[in-house]
């Protein structure tokens, strides 16, 4: 019987701790039965948006996709509608990665309970165009995401994504 090298042990452990830590990022946001107050469920939400657009503004597709219900239903004032993860993964693959950052504007962030089924998020975000700032102006729109918390895992079923305008300078 051979010796594993070092390193072929790292690279056969790799899936392994990958799997653990998707796991403990899964489980970083309790589900909606394990939510006792308003304070733990603005935090869950808060912390599944971060979480969302730090995978959207990093072009993971793989990480974005997993915060969406496969039936999402996407509204925008100006695209229109797309539906489905895979369509919607497609849009900001073509549209966004790359082009386009967002931010939430701190302080507009609203968390609602739907009872026995999650919550609806609201707020407004900025989207920055990296590396053409000076000919590009940050936009800025509304938007509610709805929450659904099943088997304890959250994901968006619904997003109206509206009221896009250049930001005030």
């Amino acid at each position: 019987m051979r010796m594993l090298s070092t390193l072929t042990k790292i690279l056969l452990l790799l899936p392994l701790l990958a799997l653990f830590a998707a796991q403990a990022d899964a489980q970083a946001v309790p589900s909606l039965e394990n939510i006792k107050s308003q304070a733990e469920l603005d935090k869950a939400i808060a912390s599944l948006d971060a979480a969302l657009f730090d995978s959207d503004n990093r072009c993971d597709l793989e990480k974005f996709a997993s915060f969406f219900a496969d039936d999402v239903e996407f509204y925008h004032d100006q695209g229109g509608v797309t539906l489905g993860k895979e369509k919607l993964t497609e849009s900001v693959k073509n549209n966004i990665c790359g082009k386009v950052t967002r931010e939430l504007v701190p302080g507009t962030l609203q968390v609602h309970p739907m009872k026995g089924y999650g919550a609806v998020e609201i707020g407004v975000h900025r989207f920055h165009h990296p590396g053409h700032e000076d000919t590009e102006s940050v936009g800025e729109a509304k938007f509610i995401h709805l929450w659904k918390c099943k088997d304890g895992a959250w994901k968006i079923t619904r997003v109206i994504s509206y009221d896009h305008h250049a930001a005030a300078k």
